[in-house]
Order: C-alpha cells, then structure tokens, then sequence
C-alpha cells in the first residue's frame, strides 16, 4: 500500500523550487531597477505578491489535479518565465504590464488544462478534430481582414483589439494528431514496409493522412514565410515517426527530406538566401540587415563571464532584444554564467519531458510527452543558435522567455499537458495512493 511518500517528497522538492524561482525573479527585478534608476521600485511588494502568487497557484494547482507529477517540470518553467519577464520589463515597462497580463492568463491556461483534460489518453479519440483545429489556426492568418504580416512573415490574427499567432496553438493539436494517429497505425506501417533499392519504406496509403497533414502545415507555413516554424514541425513529424516505428532509417530519410528542403528553400525563396548570407558573414551588410545580428554579437562579448548587471547594459541597442534576441540580451546583462543558466534550465526540462516519456507505458501518451518536448527543445535550439549564429536565425520565440502572450500561454498548455502524463505515469506505478487515483 502506497501512503503517498514519493508523491509528497515531489510536491516538497517542487514547492521549494518554486519558491526559489520566486525569489530569483524579484532579486532580479530589484537589481535590474537598481542598475537603471539606482533606486528600488515603490511596487517592489505588490511585484513580490504578484510573482510569488501565480507560481503558489500553479503549485496548488499540481498537488490538487496531479500530485504524482515530475517536481521538475514547473520550477523550471517558472525560472525561465521569471527571468524573461525581468529582462522584458527592464526593456520596457509598458511590455512589462502587458507580459504580466499574459502571464497571469498562462497560468491560468495551465490550471484550466489540468482541471479539464484528466485523462490524456482520452484526447486520442479526438485525433481528427485535432488535425482540422489545428490546420484551420494555421490558416487563419491568410483570412483577409484578420491576418496580417509582421517582421516579413504572416502569422498574425487580429480580433478586436487582441493580435495572437494562431500557430503557437496549431504545434500543440498537429502534435496530438501525430501521436494518436501514429500510434494506432503503428504496426501497419512497420508491417507493410517495402524495400526500394537500400531504403525501407512504409506503405504510402498508412502514411497518407499524416503524410498530408505534416505537407500541409509545412507549405502553409511556408507561405507564410515562417521557416522557423516549418523546420518545428518538420521535425516534430519526424522524431515521432521514428518513435512510433523504432526504425533509424526514418531518420536518415528525413535528414535527406530536410536538406532537399533547405536547398530548394534557398533557390525559390530570396528571403532564405539573405538570411542564409547574414549567417555566414553579416559584416558587408552591418547597417542594413545584418546590424541586429551583429549588435547581438557586441552584447555577448561586453557581457563576458559574469554580465555588466541587470540594468547596466545597453540591450536596447539590439533590435527585437524583447522577442527574437532576448537571450543576447541575458548573455549581456548576465553573462556567459547567466545564460549557462538559461541553457542548463532548459536542458533539465527538456530532460524532464523525456523522462515523463520514457517512464510511461501508454504509446500514445510516450509519443504525444516526446512530442511536446520536442517542440520545447527545437524551439529553444533554433532561436539560441540563431543568435549564436549555430544555425541561421528564424523568427521563433524563446520558450517562456520572449515577450509575447501567444507562445507564452500556448507553452503552458503544452506544460500542463506534460504534467498530466507523468502524474497518470505515477498513479500507474502506484507512487500515489489509490484512493486518490481514482477518478
């Protein structure tokens, strides 16, 4: 008989770590108004019971709807968000207000998700509903009168006076579509495979809907000239496929899918070539569109180890430092420890995610928790090695880091989502008592 132990270690382990999250924000938001006005902001105590009420309420919200949940999940979320929302109000305290708008929304996202989605496994059964939602979002930004473009690509809506992207959503349903279809065609895409030559291929006719699915999230996205978010989704269709059918050679397929792409993107699309030629050497183009790229560059280096101090830099010099290039902006303010910080957050919850879906039995829930961390890790991975210049920069957001309300509440969602399976996992292994399994 399970008395509850592991599940009220997990819940002590994460409250606490919430609570440091809390006070490494509000240190944060004290330093960073000290370095800019040399003095400690008067709303220092309404900050304070703000920031540690949303993070006490998700926690609540965890040990009430899922007390079984991995303790690391939340505390480093809250850590990222926390410091995010610091850099984004040191920036700008107008985008300060509005992020703390969104943030109390996302949390409540959160709470709302774990409160109505009990069952993971049960949205499997709304596998196709899932597919129209989330093609039909994707598309909305095309709608005349609502869509609109913005920083030379179309994935806004606006309604009345709220601007959303559809698409921070559409990643969270095509992510459930690919999991529960995947998962229930498993064995007759592993069953029906033909050899051509050296590869080993599926049935095209078990693969169609899925096929048609991820084609056209990445032309529609590609339309819209969001490359960023056309390499997420192709990627997400790959790992999970590769999961679903434990064959390497999807892998090495969609790394040859994946440079057919890139060459063709380069040679049909100019805006891929400058972005591509930016990458390689930004110097020729400085004060045109190479200059956010470079100025990136200068924040890192005056940043050093150790930072110039929160509110003693100039990330302002970066355009877009709130949005596409905020993690310059830590590495300035912060240094390379700060923004060791920042990686190491998301390593440990990427980490988590793959754990909650290595630990679970359930096909669809281990496909569905790889596939949401999978869009966590290659969101961070395409926006940090951007700004590294790893990669070529694409306009995605830094997971609950940049400014902005729709990739925020959407990443809590997905949060939610990953603590319900890992909660579900641990009533499974009988770590929580039964009597609080049932539902």
């Amino acid at each position: 008989m399970i008395d509850g132990t592991i599940a009220d270690g997990r819940r002590r382990a994460e409250l606490g770590m919430v609570l440091l999250a809390g006070v490494i924000t509000s240190g944060a938001y004290v330093l960073a108004s000290l370095g800019r006005n040399a003095s400690i902001p008067a709303g220092i105590a309404v900050f304070l019971m703000f920031v540690l009420g949303l993070l006490v309420l998700a926690h609540v919200a965890v040990r009430m709807l899922a007390r079984g949940a991995d303790p690391m999940i939340l505390p480093m979320a809250a850590f990222l968000h926390g410091l995010g929302w610091v850099m984004v109000a040191r920036l700008s305290a107008r985008w300060g207000g509005l992020q703390a708008t969104w943030s109390l929304i996302g949390v409540g996202a959160f709470v709302a998700t774990l409160f109505v989605v009990r069952r993971v496994g049960d949205l499997r059964r709304h596998k196709y509903t899932a597919l129209a939602l989330g093609i039909g979002l994707l598309l909305l930004p095309m709608v005349p009168g609502i869509g609109f473009s913005s920083g030379g690509a179309r994935i806004w809506v606006s309604i009345g006076p709220v601007n959303f992207q559809p698409g921070e959503f559409a990643k969270i349903l095509l992510a459930v579509f690919f999991a529960a279809y995947l998962d229930e065609r498993r064995h007759l895409i592993v069953e029906s495979e033909r050899r051509i030559g050296p590869v080993t291929l599926p049935e095209p006719r078990h693969l169609a809907p899925v096929l048609v699915a991820w084609g056209m999230s990445v032309v529609i996205m590609v339309g819209q000239r969001d490359l960023g978010s056309s390499l997420m989704f192709f990627t997400l269709f790959v790992v999970l496929l590769w999961l679903a059918t434990e064959k390497t050679g999807y892998l090495v397929v969609g790394l040859g899918l994946f440079a057919a792409g890139a060459v063709a993107a380069y040679n049909v699309f100019g805006h891929v070539q400058t972005r591509v030629s930016i990458w390689l050497d930004p110097w020729p183009v400085y004060e045109t569109k190479g200059y956010q790229n470079i100025q990136a560059l200068f924040g890192l280096a005056n940043g050093g180890m150790t930072g110039t101090g929160l509110g003693l830099g100039s990330p302002q010099m970066v355009p877009a430092a709130h949005n596409d290039f905020i993690f310059a902006s830590i590495g300035e303010e912060l240094g390379l420890m700060g923004a060791a910080a920042v990686l190491a957050a998301f390593v440990l919850l990427v980490g988590a995610g793959m754990r909650t879906a290595l630990r679970t039995t359930k096909d669809f829930e281990k496909l569905l928790a790889a596939g949401l961390t999978t869009i966590l890790g290659v969101q961070a991975f395409i926006i940090v090695g951007g700004v590294l210049r790893v990669v070529p920069l694409t306009g995605v957001t830094l997971p609950f880091m940049s400014y902005g309300g729709s990739s925020l509440v959407a990443n809590y969602v997905l949060l939610a989502l990953l603590v319900r399976i890992s909660d579900s996992t641990a009533r499974e292994l009988r770590e929580v008592p039964v009597r609080e399994g049932r539902r």
